[in-house]
């Protein structure tokens, strides 16, 4: 017993080493010189520690905007994508024999097998036509076209576990629909709404391609398009490059790290019915 918890400590471990392994490189060269980045032997230790790639990213490249930009952007998708998610998640859960729910439900879960880049040209020409593109409405309407779904499932699997005797109760009370959804069912569903929303939050934050190709104005950029300003036609600014990566990943780590048990609560609590 005791060799095969020792197997399986030590298989983690080796798991947890190749899951940090990238991360940790990055972080170590967005603090290194450009000298040492373009050593002949790469290594883990810094001999000239500096924050000048940070300074140059934040401050020359003006990343503060497009951080500024990514934010409007990734909260405005995942409140809609809350609000939406959360009604047609109820309605999949307590309408499913309806002929039109089952429909429904069907053409989300077909949209979930379709690839993103298959659907760029044809979103690209309805933003054009719809005259959105260079601004936040473009993104904001492809972010949550593409998390609704999931989204919705998430909700919709809560939704499912919640047993109906709490909305007969409140029937009796003088409740009508809507406020059983938001005066009954919402206040318990606390924790899946924020994995939900958390999980939309993040797709929309580091999502590349679309703000790559619909977004060309500086003062529209996003985050993650904006990494690859410091990748040129014949070099590449590896210390930039990297200190921009760590900016962009610092904000989703320290939301998870502060929602985790949140996000963990709202995937478990579907999975067993009520």
């Amino acid at each position: 017993m005791k060799k095969s918890k020792v197997g399986i400590y030590l298989l983690a471990i080796l798991l947890s080493i190749y899951c940090l392994f990238p991360f940790l490189w990055m972080l170590i060269s967005s603090l290194k010189p450009i000298n040492e980045i373009r050593a002949t032997v790469p290594t883990f230790i810094i001999k000239s520690p500096t924050f000048e790639n940070f300074q140059r990213v934040l401050f020359d490249a003006g990343f503060v905007t497009y951080i500024k930009n990514s934010l409007i952007v990734s909260t405005i998708s995942c409140l809609i994508s809350l609000v939406i998610s959360i009604c047609a998640g109820y309605v999949f859960s307590r309408f499913f024999r309806l002929r039109i729910v089952k429909f429904a439900n069907l053409f989300m879960l077909l949209s979930q097998m379709i690839p993103g880049v298959l659907l760029l040209v044809p979103l690209y020409i309805i933003m054009r036509n719809l005259r959105v593109l260079d601004s936040y409405i473009s993104l904001i309407l492809a972010y949550t076209t593409f998390v609704i779904p999931m989204c919705t499932f998430m909700m919709s699997s809560f939704f499912d576990s919640v047993p109906k005797a709490l909305e007969e109760a409140a029937e009796i009370d003088g409740y009508n629909r809507i406020q059983i959804l938001f005066k009954i069912i919402l206040p318990i569903s606390l924790p899946t709404i924020i994995s939900t929303g958390l999980y939309a939050f993040i797709n929309a934050w580091n999502e590349f391609m679309f703000g790559y190709i619909f977004i060309s104005r500086e003062q529209y950029r996003t985050l993650t398009p904006a990494i690859m300003l410091f990748k040129g036609t014949n070099t590449v600014d590896w210390g930039a490059l990297m200190a921009a990566s760590v900016i962009a990943l610092i904000p989703v780590t320290v939301l998870f790290l502060f929602l985790q048990r949140y996000f963990i609560a709202g995937l478990a609590s579907g999975s067993v019915k009520g």
